[in-house]
């Protein structure tokens, strides 16, 4: 399915998103060491814990919302309300007032909002793309993500640490122009029935209609097969949730300054900030270049291999990363992570699609970012983890995560089969 059939609405997402999401990162990645410098470790730890309490919260809310009052409304309201949270970060970080409480209490709202923009998101897609061609459609939006996740941490890395309050600032106004493009650009794609739907439920009374969705959101996770799901993608993301999390803080500790190479009398040296920028672009790179050939690669293979093998190549660069301080080895251990990550983007989705029905489609993938939500709750645990075990130790446990999330994939699979079966 070419980008010129996709429906309108899909197109003016791809576009405004691309820049929200450049902008984005260009904070995102440099926060981990923000707060660890203001806060210490272990509370810098321990609050980014707290915030992702809030966003697991505020992402079931989503869910329902999106189902509720329809996948355009929902956006139009996280995208503004997300760009008055970095509005208020950039407050906190202005030469005016100074205070990292403030901005944790601004980054813990900005992430709420990214938890209730994304079901709507992931369910206008399945909305409007036939089945087959979900797993193409998600690999693109993919894909334009991940060239921002290049772009972005190469201008944050200059900007971050020397312009913040002007970076912020910006990260705001274009947050707040999405918002504002997708109310007058994008159509609404909860079909007709599913809103006649939500109507009478309204009728029965409000505390009704929410106890209704409490018993349907214990229902999907009575679905055993998405319980195991759920359960191997929080394990997962101990591993890929690092990426802005244990990996900065490694490398900033263990590269001080080195050379990378020299031709000549010229050097070219990385520091342990800079090396994490490149990194992080390199991720982005490949993912851009790689993540529909690798998608289509993929779809030849059973599902249940991918995942696994996924899980493995995780655990692989997660035991490479710890063994030396050298930047090229830092670079290989990224290409298998990001290998890793290619491997499941497009086809994860899809399998959610499949298993949600057509009026819990917001639900489903709210109740399935949950692997991300309850994931980064307890992925910054790592970062206090390092003090106690040392880096060699928390990047093994990690790599047993990584492991055992393959095997409950395995396990969910032959379920999945089961039941497929008995259909």
């Amino acid at each position: 399915m070419k980008i010129r059939d996709w429906d309108r609405s899909l197109k003016v997402r791809l576009v405004g998103e691309f820049f929200m999401n450049t902008s984005y990162w260009m904070v995102f990645p440099f926060l981990a060491i923000y707060f660890a410098e203001e806060f210490g470790k272990g509370t810098a730890g321990l609050l980014l814990i707290v915030s992702q309490v809030f966003s697991v919260a505020a992402n079931l809310i989503g869910g329902y919302c999106a189902d509720r009052f329809g996948r355009r409304r929902m956006l139009v309201i996280a995208s503004i309300a997300q760009g008055a949270a970095f509005l208020l970060f950039a407050f906190a970080n202005s030469p005016w007032f100074d205070s990292a409480a403030l901005g944790f209490v601004a980054f813990t709202i900005a992430g709420m909002c990214s938890s209730l923009y994304w079901p709507a998101s992931q369910a206008m897609v399945a909305d409007v793309v036939p089945e087959k061609y979900r797993s193409d459609v998600f690999a693109i939006f993919y894909t334009t993500l991940n060239i921002a996740v290049v772009v972005g941490p190469l201008i944050g890395a200059v900007l971050f640490f020397s312009f913040r309050f002007e970076l912020l600032l910006t990260v705001a106004v274009i947050s707040m122009i999405l918002g504002l493009v997708l109310r007058l650009y994008t159509n609404e794609t909860l079909s007709q029935k599913m809103q006649d739907k939500w109507a009478e439920g309204e009728s029965a009374g409000l505390s009704k209609a929410v106890l209704g969705q409490l018993k349907e959101y214990g229902l999907i996770f009575k679905d055993r097969v998405f319980l195991l799901f759920v359960i191997a993608g929080i394990l997962g993301a101990q591993t890929f949730m690092q990426l802005d999390l244990l990996f900065p803080i490694y490398l900033k500790e263990s590269i001080d300054v080195q050379t990378i190479a020299s031709f000549g009398s010229k050097e070219w040296t990385v520091t342990g900030e800079t090396s994490f920028g490149f990194l992080l672009s390199e991720n982005g790179l490949l993912v851009a270049l790689m993540t529909v050939i690798v998608t289509r690669w993929m779809t030849k293979f059973r599902e249940k291999w991918v995942f696994f093998l996924s899980a493995c190549f995780y655990a692989a660069a997660m035991l490479l990363f710890p063994l030396t301080s050298l930047f090229w080895i830092f670079v290989i251990a990224m290409a298998i992570f990001t290998f890793a990550e290619l491997m499941v983007v497009g086809i994860q989705q899809s399998f959610i699609s499949k298993l949600a029905p057509e009026d819990m489609r917001g639900q489903y993938f709210a109740a399935a970012s949950m692997r991300y939500t309850i994931g980064r709750m307890i992925a910054p645990v790592s970062i206090p983890m390092t003090a106690w075990f040392g880096f060699s130790w928390t990047f093994a446990i990690l790599a047993l995560l990584a492991v055992a999330s393959g095997l409950v994939y395995l396990l969910m699979f032959q379920l999945f089969d089961k039941k497929a079966s008995l259909v």
